[in-house]
C-alpha cells in the first residue's frame, strides 16, 4: 500500500519498539482503548490481543478498510473511519462506560491540534501513550526555565502528568521520517483546583502570556490589556521578579497572578 504524503503517513516497522508502546500503557485487559491513526496495524496486532475493547480511529478510507478486514472475526475490535479532530470522545467514553486509554503515532502536521483535542475531552480520558516528532515531546515535557517551556507544555501540564519514554530513529519507520520521533506518557490529572482557578479563564490568559516570546510576562499581560500597576503588584505578591518571562513561570506562580489579577 503506497504512502500518501498529504496525510503525513510514515508507518511504525519496528517489532519491538511496538511492543515498548503497547508496554507503556500498563494492563489493557478492561480497558477500551483508542488507536489514533492504526495506519498498517503494527501496534492494532499486539493491542487487539491485550485490550478489553479496541477502538481504532482511521483517516484514510483504504488503510480503514483493510483494517476492517483484518479484524473482522474480532469481537473486541472496532475499525472507524474518521478525523480524530472531529470524534466526540466525550461521547464514545460513554458508549464505552468507562474513560479512554488512548494511543497513537501522530501525524506530524496535526500533533498539536491532537493534543489539544484530547486535553478538551480530558474528563473522557484516563491516560494516553503517544508517539510524536521529538521536538514536540519536548516541548510538551519541557519544565519551567527551559527554552522548550512554552503554551503547549504549560496547557498539557495543566491537565496531567507528562513523562518522556523513548526516542526512535527514522529507520524504525517505513518510509523514513526527516526526523526522530519520540513516544510520552499523559496521565489526565487535571490541577484546575490546586491551582484555583477554571480552565476557560486559565487557557487565554496563559496563552496571551507566552503570546511573544522575547518578551516578558509582564509586557506580554500588559499587551493583552491588563493593567501596569495590577502587573506589578500581582507579581509582587506573588514574589515573581518584574523582568521574569512566561517561560520560567509555573503554574502555581502564574496561577496566583492570575487570581491577583481578578481571573481574567
Amino acid at each position: 500500500m503506497q504512502k500518501k504524503p498529504r496525510l503525513g503517513q510514515n508507518f511504525l516497522v519496528d517489532a519491538d519498539a511496538c511492543r515498548r508502546v503497547v508496554a507503556a500503557l500498563g494492563n489493557i485487559a478492561q480497558a477500551a482503548v483508542l488507536e489514533i491513526g492504526p495506519g498498517r496495524g503494527a501496534i492494532t496486532r499486539l493491542l487487539a490481543r491485550a485490550a478489553g475493547n479496541l477502538i481504532l480511529i482511521e483517516f484514510d478510507a483504504a488503510l480503514a478498510a483493510a483494517l476492517t478486514s483484518e479484524f473482522a472475526a474480532a469481537i473486541n475490535v472496532q475499525v472507524r473511519h474518521a478525523d480524530i479532530l472531529s470524534l466526540d470522545l466525550t461521547a464514545l467514553a460513554r458508549e464505552h462506560g468507562r474513560r479512554l486509554t488512548v494511543i497513537g503515532n501522530l501525524p506530524f502536521y496535526i500533533t498539536s491540534d491532537i493534543l489539544l483535542h484530547l486535553v478538551a475531552h480530558h474528563a473522557a480520558i484516563d491516560r494516553a501513550v503517544l508517539m510524536v516528532q521529538r521536538e514536540v515531546a519536548e516541548r510538551v515535557t519541557a519544565l519551567p526555565g527551559s527554552s522548550d517551556y512554552g503554551v503547549l507544555s504549560a496547557t498539557m501540564q495543566l491537565y496531567g502528568t507528562v513523562e518522556m519514554l523513548f526516542t526512535l530513529p527514522p529507520s524504525a519507520f517505513a518510509p523514513p521520517p526527516e526526523v526522530h520521533s519520540s513516544v510520552f506518557r499523559f496521565y489526565v490529572q487535571p490541577r484546575f483546583e490546586e491551582l484555583g482557578i477554571t480552565p476557560q479563564q486559565f487557557i487565554p490568559f496563559m496563552r496571551a502570556s507566552f503570546a511573544q516570546k522575547r518578551k516578558t510576562w509582564a509586557n506580554n499581560l500588559r499587551s493583552a490589556g491588563h493593567n501596569v500597576s495590577a502587573i506589578a503588584a500581582a507579581l509582587a505578591a506573588a514574589d515573581v521578579e518584574t523582568n521574569v518571562r512566561a517561560e520560567a513561570v509555573d503554574l502555581p506562580h502564574m496561577a496566583a497572578v492570575f487570581r491577583t489579577l481578578g481571573g481574567s
